[in-house]
């Protein structure tokens, strides 16, 4: 390898209708690693997930612009979560910051810090919301979230921890050998293993535009981490049918005695179906609700669909590899 070489340090910026963010994001990045880190060379990858304002024609500009700036035009929406693997996958840094938003919720004036740890030798330095300039009820439920994941999960997944991190080279090739139909980064860092450590930090207000990040596409993020690293759900349910069968067979056993004693108290046949109405609704419900993630989840795993469809790279030279073969 050339000794002469300065190291790559790729940067990863998800965009859907940031036509406000953009810029100031390219310049806040663009900034630090003149000031900052000037023995780096850098790539800024934006991925735009087919947005309907100007964003794509900001970043065409940009890219024109400056040739550290590189674009991925996707075909249509196809997730934060998929863009932003995908993203990843089209790096070519010693070292990838794998998700640094737009709207610089996630100060990227961190990023100084997680390169010097990874200097220090650490594979995986990851950022910690520590603090969150945000309304104390949603602050509290993703700290809730956060610890069920951690606690749930197979393998150690840091708690307040986003995809706001750096990893190494090894990392992002680990990650390439992934086949998952919707990637939980964060996860998959996490399982990966090698040497870590957190960066704390306050994941601070949103500035300008509305955020993206509706309620049913937190729901559906939330519970693809929960699936995606734990059969807790699963174990869950088990106990509970059998909670509710042990509830019902008292049921049913008070139930005859009430018929015995007093036997004019309830019509003959009323005590069994009222029996069977709460036992089988009751296990019935509860299971299928809970199978039907992993369900839904194994069938968009086999179905083998494109992860993301490019429709435009812009500075990518020579053009990359898909990301996932399907």
């Amino acid at each position: 390898m050339d000794q002469t070489r300065k190291k790559l340090i790729s940067v990863v910026t998800p965009c859907y209708n940031e036509e406000m963010n953009a810029e100031e994001c390219y310049r806040a990045v663009r900034e630090i690693f003149a000031r900052d880190l000037p023995q780096y060379d850098y790539e800024h990858i934006f991925c735009d997930n087919a947005s309907t304002d100007d964003t794509a024609n900001v970043l065409r500009r940009l890219a024109g612009d400056d040739p550290c700036v590189k674009v991925i035009l996707n075909a249509r929406n196809f997730g934060p979560l998929r863009s932003n693997y995908n993203g990843v996958m089209h790096t070519s840094g010693d070292a990838v910051v794998v998700f640094l938003p737009a709207d610089l919720q996630d100060p990227p004036e961190v990023i100084v810090q997680l390169v010097r740890h990874w200097e220090e030798g650490y594979e995986i330095v990851y950022g910690i919301r520590a603090k969150r300039e945000e309304g104390i009820i949603m602050r509290n439920v993703r700290k809730l979230y956060y610890r069920m994941v951690t606690y749930a999960a197979d393998i150690h997944i840091p708690p307040d921890v986003g995809e706001f991190q750096l990893v190494d080279r090894v990392v992002v090739e680990a990650l390439r050998q992934h086949d998952d139909y919707y990637p939980y980064l964060r996860g998959m860092i996490a399982g990966c293993g090698f040497r870590s450590i957190g960066v704390p930090y306050t994941w601070k207000a949103r500035q300008r535009g509305i955020s993206k990040g509706r309620l049913y596409l937190l729901i559906d993020q939330g519970l693809n981490g929960l699936i995606s690293f734990t059969n807790i759900p699963m174990r869950l349910c088990m106990l509970a049918g059998l909670l509710l069968s042990v509830l019902s067979i008292g049921y049913a056993l008070v139930s005859l005695v009430l018929a015995l004693v007093f036997w004019r108290l309830a019509q003959p046949g009323i005590p069994t179906l009222i029996i069977a109405i709460f036992f089988f609704s009751g296990v019935q419900l509860f299971f299928l609700g809970v199978i039907g993630e992993y369900i839904s989840a194994i069938h968009s795993q086999v179905r083998k669909r494109p992860l993301v469809v490019e429709r435009e790279q812009i500075n990518f030279e020579p053009r990359a590899e898909p990301a996932a073969k399907r």
